[in-house]
This record gives C-alpha cells, sequence and structure tokens, in this order.
C-alpha cells in the first residue's frame, strides 16, 4: 500500500481535538446507562441486550489486580463457574478497578463481562498462555503465517447471548512485542487478536476503550445479531494490521458511535478470502455503520475486502467523520476472489485531509495460496455514494476495475470535493468502471458523467426501511453487589 507523509504536528492537534469531541459524545451517550454508587459497593445501572440474575466478581475467584500476577486461571475458572447458570437468568463477571494481567480466556453462553472504568485488563506477552487454534475455514491458513493462529484474548464460538461491556475499562493488548517480531518475520503463528466472537448469535461488545491490540481488534465472525456499540479503539498509525472493527460473514450487525484510531482500516467487512471463501460461501449482509470517528493515516475509514469471497451486501453507512486518512470507503478485490460486494450505500460523510475520497481497487492481490481460481472474477455493483464534503484532498476519485469485469452500478450524488494545494493535476482515474453521477465537484471522470447538474441519480437514494439489527432491543440492567455466598456467586437484583 502506498503511503501518505503525515506532519506529526498536524496530526496531534487533529487527534486531540477530535478525541476531545469523541470522549464528550461517549460520556453522553453512557449518561442514562452509567449511573453508578460511589460506595465500594460498585452498585451501577448499565445497558445490555440481556440482564443477568447471577454475578461474581473476578476477585471472588483469586483475581490478583497488581498488574503482574497472571489472572488467566482466575478468568477461566470464574467463568467456567458461571456457566451453571446459563438456564437459570445467565451470569455476568464483574472486573473491579486494578490492572489485571492474563493471557486468553473462552466467554459462555447468556453471560456478560463487565468491566470498570478503573478496570485494566493487561495481555499476557507470554506465548504460552496463548493457544494455538485452526486457521478460520474461511481464510484456509492464517494472515500473517501458513497454518494456525494464536487464539484471541476474548474469545468465544457457539454461544448464545454474549456481552462484553463495561464502563470505559480499558483492554490493552500490548501490542509490541507482537509488532516487532511481526516485522522481522519471527513469528510462527498468526498473531491474536483482542476480541473474537465466532458462530454466535445475540452479541454485544461496547462502551470500552481498546489498546495496542496485537493485529485486529474485534473480529465478529459467522455470526448474526451483533452490535459493536461506544468503543474507543487506539494503535500508533505505524502499528502493523491493527484495523478496528472487522465483521467477517456476519448477518445483521450494528456497528455505532466509535472512535478509531489505527494503523490500518478503521473498520474492514470481509468474508473469506479467495477458493476458501467461496467454498464456505457465508456473506457479510445487512450491516448499519453510523457515527464513526476515524483517523488512519495509511488505510481506510471502511474497506469492503479484501477478503470478500463470500460476498458483502447490503451495508449502510452514514454520518462519519474521517481525519488524516488514507481514503474513505475503498473497495479492495481481486482476480480469484469471485463473490461479490454489491447494494452498497453511503452517504453524510466528511473528510479532511485525505488521499483519496473515493478507492476501488481490482488488483489488490495478497493470495491465500496459490491455488486459487484466476477465473473467479468479483461482481461489484450498485455501490452508492451521497451527500459527501471533503478538504484538503490529493485526489478525488482512483476508481480501477479489472478488465473484462468492470464494476457496474456505480452513482455518486451530491459530493462536494476541494483539492490540496499539491493535488493531482488529473483529479479523478477511471478504469474498467461505469456509473452515473449528479452534482459532484471536481467534474468525475467520462465513465461517471452520468445526468446533468441538479438531477439526484436514482440509484443514490438511500433504503428508507430499517434493517432487523435497529429492532433488537437494549435493557437497562442493575449490578448490585452485597454478599458473597460460599459458591462465589452474588445474586443479582434486578
Amino acid at each position: 500500500m502506498e503511503k501518505m507523509p503525515t506532519p506529526l504536528a498536524s496530526f496531534q492537534a487533529i487527534h486531540h481535538v477530535i478525541f476531545v469531541l469523541a470522549a464528550a459524545i461517549l460520556l453522553k451517550s453512557n449518561v442514562v446507562c452509567g449511573r453508578h454508587s460511589h460506595h465500594q459497593r460498585h452498585d451501577f445501572d448499565y445497558c445490555a441486550i440481556s440482564c443477568r440474575g447471577h454475578s461474581a466478581s473476578l476477585t471472588d475467584f483469586g483475581g490478583v489486580g497488581d498488574g503482574t500476577t497472571s489472572n488467566t486461571k482466575a478468568f477461566q475458572t470464574a467463568i467456567d463457574n458461571l456457566s451453571q447458570f446459563e438456564s437459570e437468568g445467565g451470569s455476568m463477571l464483574f472486573v473491579p478497578p486494578g490492572k489485571w494481567l492474563t493471557g486468553s480466556f473462552n466467554l459462555t453462553s447468556h453471560f456478560t463481562l463487565y468491566l470498570h472504568k478503573d478496570a485494566l485488563l493487561l495481555a499476557s506477552q507470554d506465548e504460552s498462555e496463548w493457544a494455538v487454534i485452526d486457521p478460520l475455514p474461511s481464510y484456509g491458513r492464517g494472515r500473517d503465517t501458513q497454518g494456525g493462529r494464536y487464539i484471541s484474548l476474548i474469545f468465544g464460538t457457539n454461544l448464545t447471548d454474549v456481552v462484553i461491556t463495561g464502563d470505559n475499562g480499558t483492554i490493552d493488548g500490548q501490542g509490541d512485542t507482537w509488532w516487532t517480531k511481526f516485522r522481522k518475520g519471527q513469528l510462527q503463528y498468526t498473531r491474536p487478536y483482542l476480541i473474537e466472537i465466532m458462530y454466535s448469535e445475540n452479541v454485544q461488545i461496547s462502551n470500552l476503550t481498546l489498546l495496542n491490540s496485537p493485529s485486529w481488534n474485534v473480529h465478529p465472525i459467522y455470526s448474526s445479531n451483533v452490535i459493536v456499540q461506544g468503543l474507543t479503539i487506539l494503535a500508533p498509525v505505524t502499528s502493523p494490521n491493527t484495523d478496528g472493527i472487522n465483521p467477517d460473514s456476519c448477518t445483521n450487525t450494528r456497528i455505532e458511535d466509535c472512535y478509531i484510531v489505527s494503523g490500518d482500516d478503521c473498520i474492514a467487512v470481509k468474508s473469506g478470502w479467495d477458493q476458501y471463501g467461496i467454498a464456505f460461501g457465508m456473506p457479510t449482509k445487512q450491516l448499519v455503520i453510523r457515527r464513526l470517528t476515524c483517523i488512519s493515516p495509511f488505510s481506510a475509514m471502511i474497506a469492503l475486502g479484501s477478503e470478500m469471497s463470500g460476498g458483502i451486501q447490503d451495508v449502510r453507512a452514514e454520518d462519519i467523520l474521517a481525519i488524516n486518512t488514507e481514503s474513505g470507503v475503498r473497495i479492495k478485490t481481486a482476480v480469484g476472489r469471485g463473490g461479490y460486494v454489491k447494494d452498497i450505500y453511503v452517504r453524510r460523510v466528511t473528510m479532511k485531509t485525505m488521499k483519496w475520497a473515493f478507492w476501488m481497487t481490482g488488483n489488490y492481490g495478497s493470495h491465500a495460496d496459490n491455488d486459487y481460481d484466476p477465473n473467479a472474477l468479483p461482481v461489484i455493483q450498485n455501490i452508492n455514494y451521497r451527500d459527501m464534503i471533503a478538504e484538503n484532498v490529493t485526489m478525488a476519485g482512483r476508481l480501477e476495475g479489472i478488465p473484462g469485469d468492470p464494476f457496474t452500478g456505480i452513482c455518486i450524488s451530491n459530493v462536494t470535493i476541494e483539492l490540496s494545494k499539491s493535488a493531482k493535476k488529473v483529479p479523478w482515474n477511471c478504469t474498467d468502471i461505469e456509473g452515473i453521477s449528479s452534482d459532484v465537484s471536481p467534474m468525475p471522470c467520462n465513465q461517471l458523467a452520468g445526468p446533468s447538474s441538479g438531477y439526484v441519480a436514482e440509484g443514490c437514494e438511500f433504503p428508507t426501511e430499517s434493517l432487523p439489527i435497529d429492532n433488537l432491543e437494549i435493557q437497562t440492567c442493575s449490578y448490585r453487589r452485597k454478599y458473597s455466598l460460599g459458591n462465589h456467586v452474588v445474586k443479582q437484583h434486578l
């Protein structure tokens, strides 16, 4: 990927301003669901898709929050114990103030993991605390290396009704060691993610701060009815592959009110890699993305692909701010991917200091192995952008389809792009694409010439009907910690 030079002072100033704004927005959004007692009982209300009938604290199971004692066993023992209440109202594990060093642990169904605002989970840097698991079937191999991958810090598979939330408690992946090993080619397996939930339904990940992930931060995969809400995700902008949120072969997903600074795509929508994704055949569809703030100088605000071989359909993104980011929405694909990206709708986007406002790539490359099918061509169609403003942009659009397999049905309407002083002489570069446009400045390429000014292209209309995920209700739940029972479990009073 090409690199864009970024003045450090300018970036830091922008980062500070947006962080303050994002913090204010998140604080406002948490007022109703974050009523806390100031007593040591840790009484509070919180928002979740399900409330719980039982609860316990990590300290009930020997947890030590000193930043040096391993709590891997404490976490897993606590969750295993609480799993007995799956059919009795479910359970919650409360992580109190402290620095909790831990390796990977597995979640259970009908379960909530809740982090106090002063709780800090520190991911262990001891590789022996990270089990090696099989590669994802839709990928065929690890992303970093052939073969297996390290399990994610917080992991769950085949779950129903799982919540990972808090009062903006923090999870620090301490990724620097992993980044160094990756750059030096010293990894035997693919780096772990911070949170990965597989083959699950009714999932909520919300109101947390995620720092320095070894690789991707949040990865729901092969799952449905997923809400990701109110996350602050921060990683150095030069850290490798620290994507923010990657919905992967998921149906009915909602991502909203998140602030992301990363070394890769803020959001990357995926569905499998080459022949493995084609064979697995599970698309990502019915995805809502709204109220996102993104800073990623070397990657995209939202990427569709490049692993999109199972298909991506019906993505709706709106009310987004991208600052000092390489591109807005980017479609990444290649010969051999197969699959499709279609019915994409984006509106009300503000972009400041960008390399490209629009970017589509049909020659991304990067194959799982050499056994991909060169005749597997992706279908890219019905891509809609409207109501956007961009300033200080190097190039308005770089839209590159595939010879003999053009990207079709591209629609751009009511878009104003202010080019930078160092902008390319030709603001648009379009090959192997077809589409229409209206009220776009600067004037698009001939392939997007479209109707005259004043006409709103029909295909640019944003859908008016809601998706099922918007009907998934959030409840106000209460945690009232009064006493411990002999079996470590504290009764919840709702």
